[in-house]
């Protein structure tokens, strides 16, 4: 057996008798009569410019996944006094202090939507995002001994890492409840709108993670620079001031904006607002080429991370 890269994808070759051979003969006798190894060899072969994403061997994959967002999940609340309330109370004190500067002192507009729920909205939703990129972005290098020593698909890493922030995002849904009933807020047949919303910004955590957390094992300042990208870009999203104050020259600049489209709409289906469709096609449409442009990106770069990392 030889081995050209050990990160690439293994591509099993079976080694087939001849077809005259008798079928019922055991294993073992025909591979000591045709001196073949007495267990399958799996030849690893080096990558292609061009890479397929082998979604089948994600897919065969999935129980890997499930042990890596959870294990993800454990070790982020393990010896931890509050443990997963974390994940509510980060949304709830930025909201609190939100909507007291912003709502209180500036008045900033809301839409008739009352302050703590539209902060609370945006928060939430922008807290579930970064944490997911930064999370992704630093996922390779916190697995360091599975990537140099086994192989497995290399993009399961920052997936697991996105996955267990939607667990977390989850649970600061349930603050919702009490928010939406203490206001009297009703709701309309716009919130099935959520849960695709939902995907969507998932997806797009996926693709940024996934692209970050390539560049940042070649690149060790990614870690450094990250950071002040997701804060520059919170603040050119709707997380915690509405649209409308956007002037109207500068708006279609502004819905170029992924997060803008998401966070507007997210609102929208949670308060039965009116919805731009436009701007959450255009959304949709950025987020499909920049996953699949990431996980290209990603394939090409993993044949190095052992060396790398």
């Amino acid at each position: 057996m030889s081995s050209t890269s050990l990160d690439s994808s293994p591509e099993v070759s079976p080694i087939v008798p001849p077809l005259s051979v008798n079928a019922t003969e055991p294993t073992t006798r025909l591979r000591r009569e045709y001196k073949l190894p007495l267990t399958p060899v799996v030849t690893i072969k080096a990558t292609k410019s061009w890479l397929p994403l082998n979604l089948h061997q994600l897919w065969t994959s999935r129980e890997l996944l499930y042990f890596l967002m959870w294990r993800d999940i454990k070790v982020r609340y393990k010896q931890t006094l509050l443990g997963a309330l974390w994940a509510i109370l980060q949304p709830l004190v930025m909201m609190i202090i939100f909507a007291f500067f912003f709502g209180k002192l500036a008045r900033m507009p809301t839409q008739g939507i009352p302050g703590p729920l539209f902060y609370y909205a945006g928060i939430s939703l922008w807290t579930f995002f970064s944490n997911s990129v930064m999370n992704g972005a630093n996922s390779l290098f916190g697995n360091t001994n599975l990537i140099t020593k086994i192989y497995f698909p290399r993009l399961l890493i920052p997936s697991a890492a996105v996955g267990a922030g939607v667990v977390d995002w989850a649970i600061a849904w349930l603050l919702f409840i009490p928010l939406l009933a203490y206001y009297g807020i009703g709701l309309t047949w716009k919130i099935i709108l959520i849960l695709p919303l939902s995907i969507l910004v998932t997806a797009l955590a996926l693709g940024t993670g996934i692209l970050f957390s390539a560049l940042n094992v070649k690149y060790r300042d990614i870690r450094y620079v990250l950071p002040f990208l997701l804060q520059a870009w919170m603040f050119t999203s709707p997380i915690i001031y509405d649209s409308s104050i956007v002037p109207p020259e500068w708006r279609r600049i502004f819905l170029l904006n992924p997060m803008s489209g998401i966070v507007n709409t997210y609102r929208a289906a949670l308060f039965g607002q009116w919805i731009n469709w436009w701007a959450i096609g255009l959304a949709a449409a950025f987020t499909l080429v920049l996953l699949s442009a990431s996980a290209y990106a990603f394939r090409r770069m993993e044949k190095s991370f052992a060396e790398l990392i």
